[in-house]
């Protein structure tokens, strides 16, 4: 196992800043004031920051009118190549005038600085409105299908000086939607991975004058990679653009908002036709996510050329769904601030092979010199060699740590079926349905998947990581006289039943870990595995920097003596620490271990024809 291999085993949607080193997390903090002056200097006010990604940051503000505006920066890390990308996004924008899409106001080079300004969509995006609120009722799929069919027809039919020129908007997902919920209508948004179509709806060449029938480059692809939890095959694999490919967004978006997902891959257990869509719509998703080619085109031509049949389904009113958690989830009173990210291992097992194909080796050679956590997530390359339902299932592990949550899960695969400890604390009570939902999901997943073996998964709060820095691999961690690791303590003292205890090391050695802990350390943790408490610590041990991970909840006060000389034994103990890699032990309250049987696929559910019979 590489460095780079290595480097970062959680895959956060965002990097967080409570993970970066102190000078990574000072460069980022300055950056962003450096952004911020440069937008007021050109006169605009009520300046943030709203998203930052692969490429770039992303500021809300006002212009001297008030009309609220959105600014893109470009990340002047990256290389030249890279940060030209928003100039050609800002081309590509703004030829399009839609009132779904923002329009391009102006583009800016200040020094080495791009900055692309554009209207700002009204609303949420559509990932934050379903993490808030689980699936997407239907009548509003249906309602958003219908809208973003359109846009699709209008990139489809786009002409430039009388000719047509297709456009491909390269990344259609929940969090490059944005929906207005007062008028109920969307607007596409981040135009970065767009491009001109070289091939039509009937995937053949788009044919404008004699040079382009001459030129060289008509067999090579211009299609650039986007997110691919919602990218279809075709754009995956690199072949040559079409609109094929945002049919394959539409449909993997339309998919994860019904099923209260963040990608596409488990439709094969949780089914279009699972959803309680009417039934016209799950049919045409059900084609359209199919891995065979006729089926996917016959499905986009049905829907587009549908969309008004689609739009007068009489709905009944949107009825709040309850959920059931299918594994024990404590809901705290109050709202807790913290950044949950999860630390999921065992990973390995799952692959089915671990060889990339030829396409997305060269994809990510290309990607070599980007040395960026953000890049690690966005490419998603440690998801390959796994099929669907582990995609899938992975991507619903991920989902739970976009939630203020604590806590983590063990899952055990045996012939008869599937077995699942777990401690998940939930810091947010308004966001308890979803929740829920998100946890069925993954046991619905993990009953899919037929093998043996242990997957487990550790959810903690980023602001809790400790940083110990070195200025040589030579040099020891020395971590400061202050440093300690933080815990705390249940409301009421428990004591521990020895036949229900869960141990740290019960689940065995783990094959993706890499870091190997000095006795001392080892020592320290065995003293903490016989004190009854709960939580997770986790060594990330880089060249130069040493994260410490960890969430403890000490569940026995009359062990607390002994309970704080461990944990500082830990931290007197780090200097012996030596190698990189990441090893991590995890605790439960207690076993209560919950049993399922393997099941395939979710039974079907539709919209009832009728609405009154609901």
């Amino acid at each position: 196992m590489t460095r780079k291999g290595i480097r970062h085993f959680y895959i956060p949607e965002e990097q967080s800043v409570y993970l970066l080193s102190h000078a990574d997390a000072k460069k980022l903090k300055d950056w962003i004031a450096l952004c911020v002056a440069q937008l007021q200097s050109l006169g605009f006010t009520d300046i943030g920051l709203i998203g930052k990604g692969a490429y770039g940051f992303a500021f809300g503000g006002r212009d001297s009118a008030g009309a609220e505006m959105v600014f893109k920066f470009t990340r002047i890390t990256l290389p030249a190549s890279i940060q030209d990308r928003l100039e050609e996004e800002a081309f590509m924008q703004g030829l399009l005038e839609h009132p779904h899409i923002p329009a391009v106001k102006e583009f800016y080079q200040r020094g080495r600085q791009s900055i692309l300004m554009m209207t700002r969509a009204p609303g949420v995006d559509l990932e934050q409105i379903s993490l808030r609120d689980g699936p997407i009722p239907p009548r509003l799929v249906v309602k958003m299908a219908v809208q973003l069919g359109r846009i699709l027809l209008y990139l489809r039919q786009f002409t430039h000086d009388g000719s047509p020129r297709p456009i491909v908007h390269g990344d259609i997902k929940p969090s490059n939607l944005v929906w207005d919920e007062h008028t109920e209508s969307l607007s596409l948004i981040d135009w970065g991975s767009s491009v001109y179509a070289q091939l039509d709806e009937h995937l053949q060449p788009v044919q404008n004058n004699v040079l382009d029938l001459m030129s060289g480059d008509i067999q090579e692809t211009n299609a650039r990679l986007g997110d691919i939890y919602f990218i279809g095959d075709a754009q995956l694999n690199g072949e040559r653009s079409s609109p094929r490919f945002d049919e394959q967004g539409l449909a993997g978006t339309l998919y994860a908002l019904a099923s209260g997902q963040s990608a596409r891959f488990a439709h094969e257990v949780i089914t279009p036709s699972s959803l309680g869509l009417p039934k016209l719509l799950s049919d045409i998703l059900t084609h359209m996510l199919s891995d065979d080619v006729t089926s996917q085109h016959g499905g986009g031509d049905y829907l587009l050329s549908h969309l008004n049949l689609l739009e007068n389904i009489v709905f009944g009113d949107d009825v709040p769904a309850h959920y059931e958690a299918l594994l024990p989830v404590w809901v705290a009173k109050e709202h807790k601030n913290i950044e949950s990210v999860v630390y999921s291992s065992r990973k390995s097992f799952l692959r089915q092979q671990s060889d990339l194909t030829s396409e997305q080796s060269q994809a990510m050679s290309q990607l070599g010199y980007l040395n960026d956590a953000q890049f690690e997530r966005y490419y998603k390359n440690y998801l390959d060699g796994m099929g669907a339902t582990e995609k899938g299932f992975l991507a619903a592990i991920s989902r739970l740590a976009r939630y203020p949550v604590l806590g983590g899960l063990v899952i055990h695969w045996q012939p008869e079926g599937v077995y699942i400890d777990s401690s998940l604390n939930l810091q947010d009570p308004t966001k308890e349905q979803a929740f829920k939902h998100a946890v069925n999901t993954v046991v619905i997943l993990a009953r899919a998947i037929h093998r043996q073996g242990v997957f487990k998964c550790c959810l903690f709060d980023a602001k809790n990581t400790l940083h110990i820095e070195r200025d040589s691999v030579d040099a020891p961690f020395v971590a400061g006289a202050a440093t300690a690791i933080p815990y705390e303590k249940s409301s009421v003292s428990l004591s521990a039943s020895e036949s229900r205890v869960h141990s740290y090391f019960e689940d065995g050695d783990d094959p993706d870990e890499f870091l190997a802990l000095p006795p001392q350390i080892m020592q320290a943790i065995k003293a903490l595995n016989a004190i009854h408490h709960t939580g997770c610590i986790i060594f990330e041990a880089l060249e130069n920097h040493l994260k410490i991970h960890s969430y403890y909840r000490l569940l026995d006060h009359t062990k607390e003596n002994e309970f704080n000389a461990s944990l500082n034994e830990i931290i007197v103990s780090l200097p012996l620490l030596s190698g990189e890699g990441t090893c991590g032990f995890m605790k439960l309250p207690y076993k209560d271990t919950r049993f399922f049987e393997h099941r395939v696929r979710c039974a079907d559910k539709f919209y009832p024809r009728n609405p009154r019979t609901r």
